[in-house]
């Protein structure tokens, strides 16, 4: 199995970043300007923390951007996972493991960052070893503001005559503030040098505050201006979230010969308020005051038992088994309304809803490897069984799915030296459909927007076969792979249309108001995806303190599904979501000295043009460097990395549909730079020891086979 490892501790230009920042320096991996990550061009990835699902990943991309990067030792990034591995994530999974000292006596560090926009954050991380016990903690607070925007082009179109009927364009202003704190504590125990049990507590506490200002622009055929809004969106929110972990290990006599158990408890508690005002300028109108509440909350258990056997009496062929059940509990209640002349709230029941679902899955592995000679080979079984209960309060629905899947891997290896490996790779893989895509409830996007889940959605499931070479050489390695994801009963968002409109004022002609049509999406099971890549990664080590380190990803998709109904004039409407997309990005990274002992690292990465059914994105470029200088002999580091260096991290897209055209930008966080400061204390000979380890592999991958 391909288990690509980064340790990511010595990244300079991620110093007072998030862990969004750290993913985004990571080879195959990519972030977004909406924070959505993608495994080699490909968005449906399982993100792990400490190698199990957790509340700090999360399942929004928000909660990535609140757990600092200091918190972290390295990612493994697995693109075909074996069954040992939860079978949800078509594209892979990403593992990112929490820092746990493990050093003989105490040691610590702690950073303050200091940036502009806004942005400071202080962190703490200790560790102490006494006889049977280690400590460690991880403390970091931040306060970061991320101005950002966002604008749109509109143009719709007849539909009897296919001609421009209006225009509309929209400038949205974004002020986002974040204040989190994050706490990792935990205590491991050795009964002796075979047992022991660890005990970790997670804690994060998040506020946010954000101010979106929004002018909307409306003009007729000949681009007269008919309508000027103002909208104004303050929305404030906590996010506290809880995590529990319990570890036992054991490892008897025979090397490699094992038990683990764990169990882990997690918790999130996500509210958020909006209020929202709206001015039609060219009248003078003041539209009534709305407000949104959005209380998401959620628990979830997992109990997990680990068991490898080695065979044999050289120990080269191994059994292993598990188990491992999650139960997930979930609520969101979506509540919208009018505020009144008293300040009270008025609810719209047409758009307040109230959910709950509950998820179980039971999944039983079992996998057996071997060794002979040259070669390894690595099979295994996977069953999941989920049970999926939700009910719709507002409206007393019930709704239920069972399924149960079977998801085998299968890996082969061949070393030809010590130098050089090839390796064969398959996995049945699946995607569950999330909670907002279930919920049948028909929400409000905009007044012309609705969005509708379906209950009777099905997972995605997906094949995927890779072939990856490695070759290393004295200064230089390259690791190839190319890789082959057939997918069926894709997720596809239909629109449809509901015969409502929605009429805006023309103060030319107020006896003409202007209609826009209102659509209702909707995902259902629909299309097949076929994905072809090759990915090369190049490293370059010309000295010890010099690294160059090369990645590009090629890959070609091709979607094919089609869909009809009958609309509300009785009429047949076709949507062919029928597409192909080739793409490719790269990511160069290079860390070098420079004069005065001062140490140079930059992350520069260009994404490629990318095209689905109904859009098309530009390609977006983005750089980032950093400076570093160790001071008060050995103890202190002075760094100063810049984020987005040239300003250019924008998403532009266009949109098609039969009636709309649509061209938008976005920057989600405007340039950042930051000034950072860390010292350590404590055993500096054990920290030495163990920065010039991580510094040696920090831009390298090590490979699991």
């Amino acid at each position: 199995m391909d288990k690509k490892i980064y340790n990511v501790g010595q990244d300079m230009t991620v110093k007072g970043g998030s862990v969004s920042d750290v993913l985004d320096n990571v080879p195959s991996v990519s972030v977004d300007v909406e924070g959505k990550v993608s495994l080699r061009g490909n968005e449906n990835v399982r993100i792990l923390i400490n190698g199990k699902p957790s509340a700090l990943s999360g399942m929004n991309d928000e909660a990535l951007r609140q757990l600092p990067a200091e918190s972290i030792e390295k990612v493994e990034v697995i693109t075909n996972p074996s069954s040992r591995y939860d079978a949800e994530g078509t594209a892979g999974i990403i593992n990112i493991i929490l820092k746990k000292g493990s050093a003989i006596g105490f040691m610590g560090s702690s950073t303050l960052s200091l940036g502009h926009p806004d942005n400071y954050g202080a962190s703490v991380n200790l560790n102490l070893r006494k006889r049977d016990w280690t400590f460690f903690n991880n403390t970091a607070y931040s306060y970061r503001n991320s101005p950002g925007y966002t604008a749109y082009n509109q143009q719709n179109f007849d539909t009897s005559t296919g001609l421009i009927s209006n225009y509309q364009d929209e400038y949205r202003a974004t002020d986002r503030l974040r204040k989190g704190l994050n706490i990792n504590l935990g205590a491991e125990y050795r009964f002796n040098d075979k047992t022991s049990i660890t005990n970790t507590i997670i804690y994060g506490n998040r506020n946010s505050d954000d101010l979106v200002k929004t002018d909307y622009a409306n003009y007729n055929s000949n681009k007269v201006l008919t309508v000027k809004r103002y909208r104004d969106q303050n929305e404030t929110g906590t996010d506290h979230r809880f995590q529990y972990a319990f570890n036992f290990e054991h490892r008897f006599n025979e090397a490699g010969h094992k038990l683990t158990a764990d169990y882990q408890f997690s918790t999130s508690k996500e509210n958020e308020e909006a209020i929202i005002t709206e001015t039609v300028l060219t009248t003078n109108t003041h539209l009534p005051t709305e407000k949104i509440i959005n209380k998401d909350h959620s628990k979830s258990h997992l109990v997990q038992v680990d068991y490898v056997l080695p065979i044999g009496k050289d120990k080269k062929t191994q059994f292993e088994a598990g188990y491992r059940a999650t139960i997930d509990d979930n609520n969101i209640d979506y509540t919208v309304g009018t505020i009144n002349a008293l300040g009270h709230l008025s609810v719209n029941p047409n758009f307040s809803n109230e959910f709950a679902f509950d998820q179980i899955i039971n999944a039983f592995y079992s996998q057996f490897g071997t060794k002979k000679g040259k070669w390894n080979f690595m099979g295994g079984l996977r069953l999941e069984h989920t049970q999926l209960n939700s009910t719709l309060k507002t409206t007393g629905e019930d709704f239920s799915k069972n399924y149960a899947g079977l998801f085998p891997s299968i890996y082969i290896g061949h070393e030809f030296s010590e130098s050089q490996q090839l390796s064969l790779s398959y996995s049945r893989r699946l995607r569950r459909p999330w909670s907002r895509f279930i919920n049948p409830f028909v929400s409000r996007s905009s007044s012309t927007n609705l969005f509708g889940g379906n209950p009777d959605i099905d997972p995605t499931y997906t094949n995927a076969y890779e072939v990856a070479y490695l070759k290393r050489w004295d200064k230089f390695s390259l690791n190839s792979s190319v890789y082959y994801n057939h997918s069926t009963q894709v997720f596809e968002m239909i629109a449809l249309e509901t015969g409502n409109f929605v009429e805006i004022v023309n103060p030319q002609n107020p006896s003409q108001p202007i209609s826009v049509p209102v659509m209702l999406r909707r995902p259902i099971n629909l299309s097949d995806e076929d994905r072809l890549g090759v990915e090369f990664t190049a490293t370059y080590t010309p000295k010890t303190s010099w690294r160059f380190m090369w990645n590009v990803n090629f890959f070609h998709s091709k979607t094919a599904g089609n869909y009809s109904y009958v609309n509300y004039l009785g009429n047949t409407v076709n949507q062919n979501f029928d597409t192909q997309d080739t793409s490719w990005s790269t990511r160069l990274t290079a860390k070098l000295p420079l004069p005065y002992k001062i140490d140079f690292q930059t992350n520069i990465s260009y994404s490629a043009p990318r095209k689905s059914a109904q859009s098309e994105r530009e390609g977006m470029l983005a750089a980032n460097l950093a400076l570093s200088k160790e001071v008060l002999n050995k103890k202190g580091t002075l760094s100063l990395n810049v984020s987005d260096l040239f300003n250019s991290q924008k998403m532009v897209a266009d949109t098609r549909t039969k009636n709309v055209f649509s061209h938008s930008e976005m920057q989600w966080r405007k340039r950042q730079i930051l000034l950072n400061f860390t010292y350590r204390f404590g055993n500096m000979k054990m920290q030495q020891k163990q920065r010039r380890q991580q510094d040696f592999n920090a831009d390298d991958a090590n490979f699991e086979f």
